[in-house]
C-alpha cells in the first residue's frame, strides 16, 4: 500500500511574543534568534522526509514569524514558499500585540461541557475581546484555505502555521465536520511537525505522526 500524499503540518518556532509574554494572533511577530534556528533544523527534518527526487509544495500564513519559518524550508526543499492569508492564527482582536496578562484578566471562557453539551455553543463563543474570531470562524477560514491547498495536486505538501491553526488544518483533512471541532484540539507546541498520509488502495487519511519535536533537540 503505496502514499499517494503526504501532508505536513509546522507550526513556527520561537517567535519574539513568545520572549515578551504577548499575545500573538495577527500580531506580526518576527522570530528570535533560536527560531531561526529551529527553522534550519526543521527544514533538514523535512528534507530528510521527502525523497529529493519527489516535488514539494510549500504554504504558509502570511505572518512574519511564519513566512520566515517557510522560506527557509522551501529553500530546503528547492521550492517556493506560497503565502495564504487563511493560515493565518486565530485573531484575537484588540488584545494582540498586548500583554498575556492583559487578556487572561478580561477572557471569557467558553462553558463547560455537559451532557447535554452543543458544540455550536463553543463554536460561537464570544471570548469577551472586541474583534477576535471566534472559533467558528477561524475554522471556517482555515477549512476553506487546506481545501484550496488540496485542490493542487502534489506528493509531497507542507503547510506552515500556528497552534491554534494546527488543530483545524489537521480537521479539515481526516474530513472532521466543522460542526464537531468544539471541543477537539490536536496539541501543537513550537517549531513542532504533524505528518498527514493518504493511501492508494482505501485513499484512507491518517494522523501518522502529531507535533514531533524530536528533530530541535536541545536548541
Amino acid at each position: 500500500m503505496a502514499i499517494t500524499r503526504s501532508l505536513f503540518v509546522v507550526t513556527h518556532p520561537e517567535a519574539r511574543h513568545h520572549l515578551e509574554a504577548r499575545v500573538g494572533g495577527w500580531h506580526d511577530s518576527e522570530l528570535t534568534v533560536r527560531g531561526e534556528l529551529e527553522a534550519d533544523l526543521i527544514a533538514a527534518e523535512l528534507r530528510s522526509r521527502i525523497p529529493s527526487t519527489a516535488s514539494a509544495q510549500v504554504f504558509t500564513s502570511d505572518l512574519r514569524r511564519t513566512r520566515t519559518t517557510a522560506e527557509v524550508i522551501a529553500d530546503r526543499l528547492g521550492s517556493r514558499a506560497i503565502e495564504l492569508r487563511g493560515l493565518r492564527e486565530k485573531s484575537y482582536g484588540v488584545s494582540e500585540g498586548r500583554e498575556q496578562s492583559w487578556l487572561d484578566e478580561r477572557f471569557v471562557f467558553p462553558p463547560v461541557p455537559d451532557d447535554a453539551f452543543d458544540h455550536a455553543t463553543r463554536l460561537d463563543h464570544f471570548e469577551g475581546i472586541d474583534g477576535a474570531e471566534t472559533r467558528r470562524e477561524a475554522g471556517a477560514r482555515v477549512y476553506a484555505t487546506v481545501d484550496e491547498v488540496l485542490a493542487r495536486q502534489s506528493s509531497h505538501q507542507v503547510v506552515v502555521t500556528h497552534g491554534f491553526t494546527h488543530t483545524f488544518v489537521i480537521g479539515r483533512w481526516l474530513e472532521l465536520p466543522l460542526e464537531a471541532m468544539g471541543r477537539a484540539t490536536f496539541a501543537a507546541q513550537p517549531g513542532c511537525i504533524t505528518e498527514l498520509t493518504e493511501d492508494d488502495l482505501f485513499g484512507n487519511r491518517t494522523l501518522r505522526s502529531l507535533a514531533a519535536v524530536d528533530h530541535l533537540g536541545d536548541s
